[in-house]
């Protein structure tokens, strides 16, 4: 940090003294690292800083140059403006700047707020915790405008994944992506999105019934059923999947009705979004189609949702939403081939697939990472897998 960083964050959290730890993690692609930094002097005996430095030889015309400059924008006004309560916590932020291409937000460090526990692989407490922190989280932002956000949330959004597209070798689905997407997009019932709730961003209580989420970078509008699905297919196998989702389902919507305010009709949304977990499973097994067809998250459980939605029968439910039979019929409904073609821009990492069990593994509280790269991270992170 130079002088006058050191400065910014000793004044931002009113220190005396400062002394920089060993690096948490570095951003990817060299666009800066995450530190904490022990205080002296203050109240907090220390914080997460998040400094971004944007390449000088980074091609600023590039797409995924372009949209990691924004997702870092986005993480900021998230953490300047919008705040939530502990039915569904996030680190404080302390303080925020940027200058010319660098960035730094200071950040509560929570592992001393009680939250320094990571799971690589999870029990049923962990897994509850995550949906009641998705329920309250969606709950809380209903109907909210997601301005200084993403207009619609999630790394993997179709419109910002134009190469993936046009990647892919499922046709079938890759026609109907435009018609999946309008299809979440156009819910009648709207929220803030986490946008990336993978298994590694939350950070737990020592007991594991308690979470809080990190990584921000791409929280913004959509159907809350983009985060639970995601959240799922991050620490289930595809037998799990089979055996454990309806359940799952049923516990994370009696949490989301509880949380409603009351002139919300409930039964409603569910009955909505309950509709919309197969198309946000698909939305999302478009994306890694064209980015690595041979990941494990494609898997039998997952060809199944999108070969149920895309059939005849179901695909005319949400015919007057866009014309998916029309274009099976175009297809003369031949199956999507589905390659093992070579992997799409360097991002993000291939995570292994979850261990079996839910075995609890923590890490140590000093190797604790808090705040993720970007999805396109390739860093060994909380937030390098996907």
């Amino acid at each position: 940090m130079t002088p006058e960083q050191q400065d910014f964050v000793l004044r931002a959290c009113g220190a005396s003294s400062l002394r920089a730890g060993a690096t948490i993690q570095s951003l990817w692609s060299g666009y800066g690292e995450i530190v904490r930094v022990h205080l002296q002097g203050s109240r907090r005996p220390s914080v997460i800083l998040k400094h971004v430095r944007f390449p000088a030889e980074a091609e600023h015309t590039d797409r995924s140059h372009r949209r990691k400059v924004r997702s870092y924008q986005v993480e900021t006004n998230w953490y300047q403006n919008f705040s939530t309560d502990d039915s569904c916590r996030i680190p404080a932020c302390l303080a925020a700047c940027s200058h010319g291409d660098e960035m730094l937000i200071v950040l509560e460090d929570l592992d001393v707020a009680g939250f320094d526990g990571r799971r690589t692989s999870v029990e049923e407490q962990e897994i509850r915790a995550v949906l009641g922190w998705l329920a309250h989280f969606h709950a809380l932002f209903l109907g909210v405008e997601p301005e200084g956000l993403w207009p619609v949330g999630t790394y993997w959004h179709l419109e910002t994944r134009p190469d993936e597209l046009e990647a892919m070798d499922h046709t079938e689905l890759k026609a109907a992506a435009a018609a999946i997407d309008r299809a979440l997009s156009e819910c009648r019932f709207q929220t803030i999105v986490h946008g990336d709730a993978k298994l590694a961003n939350f950070c737990f209580s020592p007991s594991g019934r308690e979470a809080a989420a990190v990584d921000f970078q791409y929280v913004g509008g959509g159907c809350g059923m983009k985060d639970v699905a995601y959240f799922l297919g991050s620490c289930l196998d595809e037998r799990e999947c089979e055996k454990r989702v309806p359940g799952l389902l049923d516990l994370y919507f009696s949490e989301l009705k509880a949380a409603l305010r009351r002139d919300v009709d409930g039964d409603a949304l569910e009955e909505e979004w309950r509709d919309m977990f197969a198309f946000a499973w698909a939305d999302f097994d478009r994306f890694l189609l064209g980015w690595m067809p041979g990941h494990w998250k494609i898997n039998r459980y997952s060809k199944r949702l999108t070969r149920e939605l895309l059939a005849p029968t179901r695909s005319r439910d949400f015919r007057s939403r866009a014309d998916i039979t029309t274009t099976r019929e175009q297809l003369g409904g031949a199956a999507g081939a589905r390659g093992d073609g070579e992997r799409r821009e360097q991002e993000p990492a291939q995570d292994p697939p979850p261990q079996p069990c839910f075995r609890e593994n923590v890490q140590p509280v000093g190797a604790s990472v808090l705040i993720g790269a970007e999805p396109d991270s390739g860093a060994s992170s909380e937030s390098a897998f996907i």
